[in-house]
């Protein structure tokens, strides 16, 4: 584990283990490199080096009032790759990750990249508009901001023991130590920060970051995600890029990964190797 430090004064923290083809793991809103877990295990154990950073303002890395958009985010990513001297990476993101994800390779190129992951990624744009008519409305974000600054610890506790993780469905299967853990890395990132990140997963236009990328992506998304809803955001991904492939679970929701880890871990292997 260490830090870098940004040009702007920015530290970020990052997890770095092991040898191999390098996998980098971009976090979803508003929590932390902690959410990739199960994931950094399993594929170090499969011989892979994993890498795993806390966006600004998330996490233990600097609790910034400035910078909270995408543009600076992918250039976060590309200092990153940079210090660590990345080749051949295989990014792998989760919804505001997977929109980090497309505007890194989208703004900095796939000259380090391999191959890429979006999964229950926020592209190629959420907030609904006269060029995305299906979108959700903006009130539902404002929503948030106002939920936010209301009382935002009991926000993050509403948000993974609902809709996040599927939990408020019939039968699901309900872990709270799921629900403690994504409250706690909510809770350590700063307020300005993921106050300001809401706009960026959510307004941020991803279109054509997705038609430059010109490596291999696959992206999965689960049919009942109730954060990122998959019509308006897999599918339509899948088509802007030049080598995308689109992998649909049934059922699944936003925290696949989380929920449904073997599922998930089977599929990203079988594609890295592929």
């Amino acid at each position: 584990m260490g830090t870098i430090t940004t040009k702007d004064g920015t530290d970020i923290f990052y997890k770095d283990w092991g040898t191999g083809q390098p996998i980098v793991f971009h976090h979803g809103w508003p929590l932390s490199a902690d959410d990739w877990d199960n994931q950094m295990l399993f594929f170090l154990h499969q011989g892979y080096r994993v890498i795993a950073h806390d966006r600004r303002g998330h996490g233990r890395s600097t609790q910034t009032d400035t910078g909270n958009e995408m543009d600076t985010y992918a250039d976060d990513v590309a200092q990153l790759a940079e210090a660590l001297n990345l080749r051949e990476a295989i990014h792998i993101g989760h919804s505001t990750g997977g929109g980090e994800v497309a505007r890194y390779l989208g703004r900095h190129g796939t000259g380090r990249a391999a191959k890429a992951v979006l999964i229950g990624a926020v592209p190629p744009v959420m907030v609904k508009s006269e060029k995305n008519p299906s979108g959700l409305p903006i009130e539902v974000f404002d929503g948030f901001r106002e939920t936010l600054i209301a009382n935002r610890a009991q926000f993050y506790v509403d948000i993974p023991a609902g809709p996040f993780y599927g939990f408020n469905r019939p039968g699901a299967k309900v872990s709270q130590g799921i629900i403690d853990n994504w409250w706690r890395q909510g809770m350590m990132g700063g307020t300005k920060a993921q106050y300001d990140c809401i706009k960026a997963f959510s307004e941020t236009d991803f279109t054509e970051d997705l038609k430059k990328i010109d490596i291999p992506v696959l992206v999965m998304h689960g049919d009942d995600d109730q954060i990122v809803p998959f019509a308006d955001s897999a599918p339509l991904s899948a088509k802007l890029l030049k080598q995308g492939t689109l992998k649909v679970y049934q059922g699944l929701p936003h925290g696949l990964c989380t929920t449904h880890p073997d599922i998930a871990n089977t599929d990203i292997l079988a594609f890295i190797r592929g």
